[in-house]
């Protein structure tokens, strides 16, 4: 636990990154004041009201009235973790007659998000070597983001998954610089805790202990206790979670949709015979079947003018993992748009709307030195790769940020709004441009950290400002 205190050069950082968090927090908490007043009984009200972007509240729910909410196959722990946050809501609902879900999840945010900080300062600082000035300015500029920023106070498993994922990076550069090894315990650790909150983010840490071990990471003891044993569990646990908690209710999803079609077949015939003065029972059946076949594809045209629908791309498979997959939505204008574009820099149009319900899948911005800021900052990611390229740890971060890029725009998995993925995968961009001003010379260091220093500032302030109107 020596790796969650605060060193004495941490300090002043800390506490002005506590102070501006808390009132983050509080912006949002603020937008909803009348959550105090949704009782476990109607948990499901917070999905239904809360809208930023495409965030989901599950959070909340599972907190306030205890299930299993997430998908099991993509959270599989993350409900079991969120236990102990539902009894201390639940007593203090005894305690005061209000749901104070939105503090108690807070400082589950506070917490991983001041962490984020802590964690990026010591990747910046101690495993790649730039100077504490330096770390600041970088830090700043990557919780400018602004779906870091964004991520930072939404009751979703983002800032958890960051968080662990920064003090996965964190370890393995430590132990990269030290020579040293990956345990296997602490791979265990960490791909627990990671891959628990989000399965996929458990590939990561298999990258980070592959890159830090090297060839070490095939030998049979680490391979099949450190990697096979815990990732065979994990899906055994999956399986056992869908059956155990999934399965039931799908059940009963089915046989009450089962029974609603046969008492719309029944109204159909019903409706056939009225209408045709028809006594036949077989001929009334088949025309019943036929007007109800036409009032499902009424209803199937409707559904797929709406925006969860038609904003959603062609999977490669309709059933499976591969029902989550998009090969249709265009690519190059989802880089430019969305993934370097609206996860750095919030749209003023559509602002934070969900893609699922009225915001257009790309959307683009009204002014051009939008557009200016989004190639600096992505020149600079590429020329503080070429900088680092020598780098065992940069490779590491390389690896991670590729398994995203695979995921959201290879598969496609989430490209519709793909935006929101981003605090799985930002932290690249101030790793590599710490490259840059490690290795940059006396002459061209000043100018760059102005540069980084001014875009920081402006990210500050434009997704600040936007995020808070919001």
């Amino acid at each position: 636990m020596k790796i969650f205190k605060i060193k004495p050069i941490e300090k002043v950082q800390a506490i002005v990154v506590l102070v501006l968090l808390i009132a983050l927090n509080l912006v949002l908490i603020s937008k909803y004041p009348d959550f105090v007043n949704i009782m476990p009984e109607n948990y499901k009200e917070f999905i239904h009201q809360f809208k930023v972007s495409g965030f989901d509240p599950i959070t909340y729910s599972t907190v306030t009235n205890w299930y299993q909410g997430y998908n099991v196959y993509r959270h599989p722990l993350l409900a079991f973790m969120m236990w102990i946050p539902n009894v201390l809501n639940a007593w203090l609902m005894d305690l005061t007659g209000l749901n104070l879900v939105q503090y108690v999840v807070g400082l589950i945010l506070l917490f991983c998000g001041f962490y984020s900080y802590i964690f990026m300062r010591r990747i910046l600082v101690e495993v790649i070597g730039v100077k504490e000035k330096d770390g600041i300015i970088l830090n700043a500029m990557f919780f400018g983001f602004a779906y870091t920023m964004v991520g930072l106070v939404v009751p979703d498993h983002f800032v958890i998954s960051q968080m662990l994922l920064l003090l996965t990076f964190y370890i393995c550069g430590l132990t990269i610089n030290n020579g040293k090894r990956l345990s296997i315990l602490k791979t265990i650790i960490l791909f627990v805790l990671t891959a628990g909150v989000t399965l996929s983010n458990g590939v990561k840490i298999y990258l980070s202990a592959l890159f830090t071990n090297k060839w070490r990471f095939f030998r049979p003891g680490y391979l099949i206790l450190g990697v096979i044993l815990p990732a065979a569990l994990m899906w055994t646990f999956c399986r056992w979670e869908y059956r155990e908690f999934v399965l039931p209710n799908e059940k009963a999803v089915q046989a009450k949709k089962a029974a609603q079609r046969r008492a719309d077949l029944d109204k159909f015939i019903k409706i056939y015979a009225e209408q045709t003065g028809e006594t036949d029972s077989a001929l009334m059946a088949q025309g019943g079947r036929d007007l109800y076949k036409k009032h499902i594809w009424q209803v199937h045209e409707k559904n797929m003018k709406d925006p969860w629908n038609a904003h959603t791309g062609k999977p490669i498979a309709k059933e499976g993992f591969m029902k989550w997959t998009d090969v249709s939505t265009d690519r190059v204008e989802t880089i430019w748009h969305n993934l370097f574009g609206e996860t750095i820099q919030l749209h003023q149009d559509y602002l934070l709307d969900d893609t699922l319900k009225n915001r257009p899948v790309i959307v683009e911005y009204r002014y051009v030195f939008n557009y200016v800021v989004e190639a600096l900052i992505i020149a600079l990611l590429l020329i503080g790769i070429w900088m680092g390229r020598k780098q065992r740890f940069l490779w590491l971060i390389l690896s991670c940020f590729a398994f995203d890029m695979v995921l959201h725009l290879g598969l496609g998995f989430g490209i519709n709004e793909i935006y929101i993925m981003g605090p799985h995968w930002l932290y690249i961009i101030p790793i590599a441009i710490a490259y840059i001003f490690k290795h940059a010379n006396t002459k061209w260091h000043q100018p760059l950290r102005v540069i980084t220093a001014l875009l920081a500032v402006f990210l500050l302030g434009w997704n600040g400002y936007l995020f808070i109107s919001y």
